[in-house]
């Protein structure tokens, strides 16, 4: 399977959607980009890394585990984003210790906030990127849309696909724990801790 090398060309932050990130990935050798939403914490952490003069007074988790990681010998070689499964990117980290090798399965997000602090490539299998990426100008049935409000709009319509909307209180119990098993894979945490409290609730 091919593998086709990315950077990391920015964040993009939501408009209208508070809290919404979206990270953009563009192809090395061509023009098309990967737009993962991400959460405001590994915004943050990502934009300290792409930032060299911007340094923490305390070292962000991913400044942790590299500090760990150099104190133990062991070197970030690379991140591969995987898999795409119901919309969800999963990544591999390889590293080295002792010239033996290992593959650690990884949030995106995370994988991606090494590699940047590791100055570590970024790869994607080809069939994802042809799957979920996008060129510079993406055409719809109506218009051409410009890089940037594609986008916008994709980061604003998968934030509110992720919203609750559904009234917890007036779910059964079987469908809140189907809810929560969804929100679990999406690795939308914050949403579903409300989803297990309703359960907890039910339960007491």
């Amino acid at each position: 399977m091919k593998l086709i090398q990315m950077t990391v060309k920015g964040i993009s932050y939501s408009e209208t959607q508070t809290g919404a990130y979206a990270l953009i990935l563009s192809e090395n050798e061509g023009n098309r980009k990967l737009p993962v939403i991400i959460g405001g914490f590994e915004a943050q952490s990502i934009a300290i890394a792409l930032e060299q003069e911007i340094k923490p007074t305390r070292p962000l988790t991913h400044d942790l585990f590299k500090s760990f990681a150099d104190r133990f010998s062991i070197y970030v070689k690379q991140v591969i984003i995987q898999k795409l499964v119901d919309g969800v990117f999963y990544a591999s980290i390889i590293c080295e210790h002792d010239k033996i090798e290992e593959i650690i399965d990884s949030r995106t997000s995370d994988a991606i906030a090494l590699a940047l602090r590791y100055k570590a490539p970024i790869f994607i299998y080809d069939s994802i990127l042809k799957k979920a990426g996008f060129t510079a100008a993406v055409s719809t049935r109506e218009k051409k849309l410009s890089e940037d409000n594609w986008i916008q709009n994709f980061v604003t319509e998968q934030s509110e696909k992720s919203e609750l909307s559904e009234n917890l209180k007036d779910l059964s119990l079987s469908k809140l724990r189907t809810l929560l098993a969804k929100l679990v894979a999406q690795e939308n945490y914050e949403k579903a801790v409300r989803v297990r409290d309703e359960i907890s609730k039910r339960k007491s």
